[in-house]
């Protein structure tokens, strides 16, 4: 095999290769020898078919299938003896094959930088801290409370904030009911949010008996395309007004939650919130070592890997990727590459030290965590479990999905023992706000 470096630019490498007709006529024959030996045809013993036979009835799929494996073989050894990493499936091409011939292919390959994690230990973050307040808890609880509370229906009483009314309607546009606008016997929460707005305020200070017209309009972003924008009355009758029970926040009440005590129960919320707390925190912590990182490194990436991750941002962009009216959807292409670039550029160069340093330090995701990933997503789609979990089970790419999340965390996490770490208290606001937004304000 002779190889040959045609062109080097960057990280783009290009290769001539030759591998001599002689080899390949050699491989063929050895190849129709063993066939001969296990083939059966008419008139001849097992193992004595003529070897010129089977070249005539095999010759053309052995050839094509030797060809095929020398190409594959040679790329592999090529990229093996030069210690290249590709970054996406190179490209090849034969240049010249047929029989008797020298074969000839280019190989075209974009490899991977060689990376140098920078010293992580130099790097000073904050770590926000926000102490779990007993509003916190209460606010929790009141939750609870609110999701499990019963109503208890009180005559004479007019509708206020909090109280529930059952109600029939029948909504119309233009004079004409439409598809999902009409129900009975219906159970709405004054205050709770779920009907188009102004709807609950319009029942606020109703009483059973009471027939109304509640007159609205559904948001320009309604779901329902047909509905957005449009005013519409509902033909509304008050059957019920009812009341919400007291509830008692005592050990029964946590019995309903499988703990003992209500003081175990207040100890367990105060517990699951201090855990959302130190999510919320870890996930600036994560931003901002990933910031810290971005400032450490600049080394050249493959392009081909920014062309996917542009093509991604693009496609999680949805509707808002697409071109104004009369605008060229080439040009808005165009337009949208050249806006994210940087950001793919960062994603990817992020994404390649994160991999280098999990390489360094062999980290690995186990298949149980990879199991436990795979239930987490089941779990997502009631009725729908064994679907879910036979889609990853047997979809390799979408079992890849799920892993690079957890393999990234591990190595974030990782990275964050290593920095060195500011701890500071602050207001539970300010652990949760998006640091863009006060780009945002600032801007």
């Amino acid at each position: 095999m002779n190889v040959i470096e045609t062109a080097v630019d960057g990280l783009k490498r290009e290769f001539l290769i030759q591998i001599g007709a002689a080899d390949i006529d050699a491989d063929v024959q050895s190849r129709l020898q063993v066939l001969s030996k296990k083939l059966r045809m008419p008139g001849f013993r097992p193992g004595k078919v003529p070897v010129t036979l089977i070249a005539k009835t095999h010759g053309d799929a052995v050839y094509g299938e030797v060809l095929q494996e020398t190409v594959n073989a040679s790329l592999r050894s090529t990229l093996d003896e030069r210690k290249l990493r590709p970054a996406v499936e190179p490209k090849v091409e034969v240049t010249k094959a047929g029989k008797g011939e020298d074969l000839e292919f280019t190989l075209a390959v974009e490899v991977l930088p060689e990376i140098e994690p920078g010293d992580v230990g130099a790097i000073t973050i904050d770590k926000l801290v926000s102490p779990v307040e007993d509003d916190e808890v209460q606010a929790m609880i009141d939750g609870f409370v609110r999701s499990r509370q019963e109503f208890e229906t009180v005559e004479g009483k007019a509708a206020e904030v909090g109280d529930v009314v059952t109600i029939d309607f029948i909504g119309r546009i233009d004079g004409e009911a439409f598809e999902g606008g009409t129900a009975s016997g219906f159970d709405l929460e004054l205050g709770s949010g779920r009907f188009i707005p102004g709807f609950e305020d319009q029942l606020t200070g109703v009483t059973a008996g009471t027939s109304l017209d509640v007159n609205v309009t559904f948001p320009a972003e309604y779901g329902a395309a047909e509905l957005a924008g449009k005013a519409a009355v509902f033909e509304t009758m008050v059957t019920a007004v009812k009341v919400g029970k007291a509830t008692e926040i005592d050990d029964e009440f946590a019995k309903g939650f499988g703990i003992e005590t209500v003081e175990e129960f207040k100890t367990a919320l105060r517990e699951q919130i201090d855990k959302q707390h130190g999510q919320w925190s870890r996930q600036r912590m994560k931003r901002d070592l990933l910031d810290a990182l971005a400032k450490q490194h600049d080394f050249a990436v493959p392009d081909s890997l920014v062309a996917i991750e542009i093509d991604q941002i693009i496609r999680s962009m949805g509707d808002e990727a697409k071109p104004a009216e009369g605008q060229d959807p080439e040009a808005r292409r165009v337009e949208l590459e050249g806006e994210y670039r940087e950001i793919a550029i960062r994603r990817v160069r992020l994404g390649l030290l994160l991999a280098e340093v999990g390489r360094r330090s062999k980290i690995d995701v186990t298949q149980e965590e990879v199991r436990r990933a795979i239930m987490d997503e089941a779990r997502r789609y009631p009725g729908q479990e064994r679907q879910v979990i036979e889609f990853y089970t047997k979809n390799e790419a979408a079992m890849a999905q799920l892993r690079a999340p957890i393999y990234e965390d591990k190595v974030v996490d990782l990275l964050l023992e290593q920095v060195q770490k500011n701890e500071r208290q602050v207001s539970l606001d300010e652990l949760k706000r998006d640091p863009d937004e006060d780009v945002d304000q600032a801007a």
